[in-house]
């Protein structure tokens, strides 16, 4: 079995070409884990905790980093008004058919939260445990209206040194403790080097969905979507400087739903790079003591 990931492709519903990540194999005796990014993020921002609950936990598991369609390796979508969530949960679950995985626990980072409480309607035998990174059921405006302040705008950098600079001046304000090796791995995930030029790795068009977001929207609540996996495992886990994840909703998710633990990343915003070693093995005990 060998303990290098593995690059996948499978067809969407629609015929657009998913890429996946797969680390570990079917023969595995862990339950099966599921990675699901941030709205214009990627499968490789997984690697560090993939490689960490494959082949470091009490028991080798396979776990699988998905890209959406629009980001990473996956197809463009010709139609931006495709990303959303309704279209991309059909797409994972298609995904999740086709590898032949029933049930899993959901890793899921924002809007990968988001897909994860979706689930609990479209397909509930699906989760036993879920991570929600930085996400949960009362979404802050403050912090989507920041997002959408540097969704497909950030400019192009001409090599990595700007590439860094670029990253840092978009989000060193939320994430004060990150190393130089840290930040190099996020522009990494963020950018990449095609024919001499660099370009982002999501479609710049997700911007469009992001236009009803303003500073006179209602707060976002979905407390049936989170109750709804009241009898499943969860860890919340919030970015001490988070925007868009509040205090006080962590809280009152771990008072609505006894099964749901938190824990607190310091010095990091929304969302938690999932990178840091304290953090991974927070993750590990959880995915090992529920699979």
């Amino acid at each position: 079995m060998p303990d290098q990931p593995q690059h996948r492709f499978v067809s969407a519903p629609d015929g657009l070409k998913l890429h996946y990540i797969e680390y570990g194999s079917t023969r595995d005796a862990g339950a099966p884990v599921v990675c699901l990014p941030g709205l214009t993020r990627n499968a490789e921002d997984f690697a560090t905790l993939a490689r960490a609950l494959s082949f470091g936990g009490k028991a080798r598991r396979r776990v699988l980093a998905l890209d959406y369609r629009g980001r990473g390796l996956s197809e463009w979508d010709r139609n931006w008004e495709n990303y959303n969530v309704g279209v991309e949960n059909a797409d994972i679950l298609s995904l999740l058919d086709a590898v032949e995985v029933r049930d899993a626990i959901v890793i899921g980072t924002s809007r990968g939260g988001l897909h994860a409480m979706t689930f609990a309607a479209t397909r509930p035998t699906l989760l036993k445990a879920v991570v929600l990174n930085d996400i949960g059921p009362v979404v802050e405006p403050l912090g989507l209206i920041r997002i959408k302040s540097y969704v497909g705008k950030m400019p192009a950098p001409r090599n990595w040194a700007e590439a860094i600079d670029i990253v840092k001046a978009t989000m060193s304000a939320h994430f004060t403790e990150l190393s130089d090796q840290d930040w190099d791995g996020y522009a990494r995930r963020t950018f990449e080097e095609k024919d001499g030029k660099f370009v982002g790795r999501s479609d710049p068009k997700l911007a469009n969905t992001l236009a009803e977001v303003g500073p006179d929207m209602p707060r976002i609540e979905l407390w049936p979507q989170f109750e709804a996996m009241a009898q499943v495992p969860t860890l919340a886990i919030r970015g001490e400087n988070s925007d868009l994840l509040s205090a006080e909703t962590l809280e009152e998710m771990t008072r609505r739903c006894p099964k749901c633990e938190s824990w607190v990343v310091p010095g990091q915003g929304h969302a938690p790079l999932l990178s840091d070693t304290a953090t991974i093995e927070r993750i590990k005990t959880f995915v090992d003591a529920n699979g």
